[in-house]
């Protein structure tokens, strides 16, 4: 295992204010680590989700397996997130506040070969927050600009 494996949901940072930060594991079949490891997969249109105590991630999209046959799996099905009963009523509890949500942020292979996925129980931000976000990106850049 060369390669390392890490998909970012590159929008989530400007679109919440993360509040919390888990990693969870997440139960894959065989066809669908394989597709992961060869980075066919994306988490842009993800969202979490607790129900009875257990949380899932929904719309996380895992291609196909080019060599999978009639085992291939459907590529936006509902995945279960492997967490600590502890850690799940901490969520619970938050998620009943309004305007929280659970937004998955990184998809990335462990050194163990694990397939974990980072989430973070986040507020959405308001439109002036945004455009705080980019003002202080234009700056940082400018000063790194005249710095060089």
């Amino acid at each position: 295992m060369n390669q390392k494996v890490e998909i970012k949901n590159r929008k989530a940072k400007f679109e919440y204010e993360f509040l919390d930060v888990y990693t969870a594991g997440i139960k894959l079949t065989g066809t669908e680590i394989k597709s992961l490891r060869n980075h066919k997969a994306s988490i842009a249109e993800a969202y979490c989700y607790v129900h009875n105590t257990e949380a899932f991630v929904k719309n996380m999209f895992i291609a196909e397996y080019e060599q999978g046959g009639y085992t291939n799996h459907e590529p936006r099905r509902e995945r279960k997130l492997l967490m600590n009963k502890h850690e799940i009523e901490k969520i619970e509890k938050k998620l009943k506040d309004k305007g929280i949500t659970i937004v998955p942020t990184k998809l990335f292979i462990n050194e163990n070969g694990f397939a974990k996925l980072t989430i973070a129980v986040a507020r959405g931000k308001k439109i002036y927050d945004k455009r705080d976000t980019i003002k202080d990106k234009d700056i940082k850049r400018d000063l790194d600009r005249s710095l060089k």
